[in-house]
């Protein structure tokens, strides 16, 4: 393992510190793990050219269905889903 010097503001340092104790590890380790999924994220991304679309990615995962396959007319699910949801919350917090 090779050895780095790193700069920070000295009261970020402390708090990091003091975070790490609770949480029973060391900054060192902290910066072990974050270097790791640094680099992993980066070879696991790439260049964002040749990772197409997100339905590019989904595709063979998931499929499509259409509501009127089991409703006549259709479900209409989506048709004001956001005042639905909000609904919902607000009844939920009564």
């Amino acid at each position: 393992m090779k050895n780095i010097t790193l700069s920070a503001d000295e009261h970020l340092i402390e708090a990091a510190n003091q975070r790490a104790a609770e949480e029973h590890t060391t900054l060192n380790e902290q910066f072990q793990l974050w270097l790791k999924h640094y680099v992993q994220h980066e070879q696991q991304v790439g260049p964002s050219e040749a990772q197409g679309t997100l339905a590019d990615f989904l595709q063979g995962h998931i499929g499509v269905l259409h509501s009127s396959e089991y409703m006549p007319g259709g479900a209409r699910m989506s048709v004001d889903s956001g005042k639905k949801f909000a609904a919902g919350l607000l009844k939920k917090r009564q």
